[in-house]
Order: C-alpha cells, then sequence, then structure tokens
C-alpha cells in the first residue's frame, strides 16, 4: 500500500495514511515522458509561418542573362539562396496537434503522483478548510517546506477539493503558489511542480469524474439511439408521402390519355 504524508491545518504531522487502491500503478515511466510531450506541445499554438520566394517583397525578374557572363545560373532575388529571399523549407504554419487517450492521460497521472509522494515532494493536509487568514497559509506552507527540505517555496501547487474550494482565498496571495481544483490536476502540472500540497477530502473526486463521465457517455448514446429512430421513423413516412403523391400524378394522367 502507498502511503503518504499527513499533515494537520496548522502544519503538525500526523500518522502518515494509505491512498486507494486507484492510486497504486505501475510506474510507466515512457507513458510519463509522453504526457509531458504531448502537454507542452499543445501549450503553444505553433503557428509561426515563414514566406516562401513567390510570397516574398522583391523583383521577380531575371538578375542576368543565363549564358557568357562565366558565373553560375540564376533567376530572380526571390530564390533562398539570395538574402531577402524566400525560405526552402520554414515552417508553414500548420499545427500538428498531438493526442493521447484518457486512460493514458490518467495513469500517467497516477505515475506521476506516486512519484512524488515517493519521492517525499507530495503531501496531504487535513481539515484544510479551517484556514482563513494568509498568514496561517503561509506558515503552513513554511513549516511543510522546512519539514520536507524543499529549496525554494516557489512553483508549489495546492490542489483543493471542490467542498473545500473556498480555502482558496486564504492561499491565492501567497507568491509563488498556484491554487487549482485537484481534478484539474494532470500529469504535467504534477511532475512539473516543486512541491504539491493536496487536500485530503480530494481523493475521491477523480473516481467521481470517472463515474459521471461514464453516466454522461451513456446518455448521450442513448438520446443518439432515440434521434436515429424518430429521423429514420419521420424518413420513412416522408417517403410514403412522396410516393403516394407520386402515384396519385400518374394515375390522373393515365385516366385523362384513355379518355
Amino acid at each position: 500500500m502507498l502511503k503518504a504524508d499527513l499533515y494537520n491545518f496548522d502544519g503538525k504531522k500526523k500518522e502518515a495514511f494509505g491512498l486507494p487502491k486507484v492510486y497504486e500503478v505501475k510506474p510507466n515511466l515512457k507513458l510519463l515522458t509522453q504526457a509531458v510531450h504531448v502537454y507542452e506541445d499543445r501549450s503553444h499554438k505553433g503557428l509561426a509561418r515563414a514566406k516562401t520566394r513567390s510570397e516574398v517583397a522583391i523583383s521577380t525578374r531575371k538578375i542576368y542573362r543565363q549564358k557568357g557572363t562565366g558565373g553560375a545560373r540564376h533567376g530572380a532575388r526571390s530564390a533562398p539562396i539570395f538574402v531577402g529571399g524566400g525560405a526552402a523549407h520554414g515552417p508553414k504554419g500548420i499545427k500538428r496537434i498531438l493526442r493521447f487517450s484518457k486512460s493514458q492521460g490518467n495513469n500517467a497521472f497516477f505515475t506521476a503522483l506516486n512519484y512524488k509522494v515517493q519521492s517525499a515532494e507530495a503531501v496531504f493536509v487535513d481539515g484544510i478548510l479551517k484556514i482563513k487568514k494568509t498568514k496561517e497559509a503561509g506558515d503552513l506552507i513554511d513549516s511543510i517546506v522546512k519539514a520536507k527540505n524543499w529549496k525554494n517555496a516557489k512553483n508549489i501547487i495546492v490542489a483543493l477539493s471542490k467542498a473545500n474550494y473556498d480555502a482558496s482565498l486564504a492561499f491565492r496571495n501567497v507568491s509563488g503558489i498556484t491554487v487549482d481544483y485537484f481534478r484539474n490536476l494532470n500529469a504535467y502540472k504534477v511532475y512539473l511542480a516543486k512541491g504539491v500540497i493536496i487536500d485530503k477530502d480530494a481523493l475521491g473526486e477523480k473516481e467521481e469524474i470517472g463515474k459521471e463521465k461514464k453516466e454522461i457517455v451513456k446518455e448521450a448514446k442513448v438520446i443518439k439511439k432515440a434521434i436515429s429512430k424518430n429521423v429514420k421513423t419521420n424518413s420513412r413516412e416522408t417517403a410514403k408521402k412522396i410516393t403516394r403523391e407520386s402515384t396519385k400524378g400518374r394515375v390522373v394522367k393515365q385516366k385523362t390519355r384513355r379518355r
């Protein structure tokens, strides 16, 4: 069982407790590096674009004749070989979007969290909602930083549960700290943070999110099936109406011809 350090809201250390079985994952460093690479790639737009020889604002006439000069054969000054010419193989402004599945993202997150817990860079706090002032929040962070020998008190994430997010009013003014929901954490944020302080009440939120998403997917599938059935029935009814109208017109024409 993976055990993590637990602190009280006033900075006093309590007995270590075991994390749920969901957080016990075999370390997969390749998946973690892949997740970090994907998050870094998607953090910037990647819309850089260079002008080609047909887009550069320069003359397109041939600089000198083809033969008889003794020099190399050249065309216009817009060629990539000249200064001020277009780029031959520059960026084209097309963003290549990298993706990975939700299960891969969850496994990478659990791997990063396990790494932080084992290296004493992740700590859980009990009763964090009792912190009402910024001074109390700063004292809690200072005590944890000293106890864990974190070199700098910067780049620290305070992850709160949805029910206890009012405590963010006390933590948001502390320098070098970012406050976020625990459900919004991912492998990239956890791995690159110097330290992670997590609300103990937020441990079950990841499971709840998974259940909510499954229920939403099921509801969406049921709605799609109902819509497809309605569309099919409506299309059949409209097709029958069209055939009836077309057959009525044919019968009238036949009768008029016989007369």
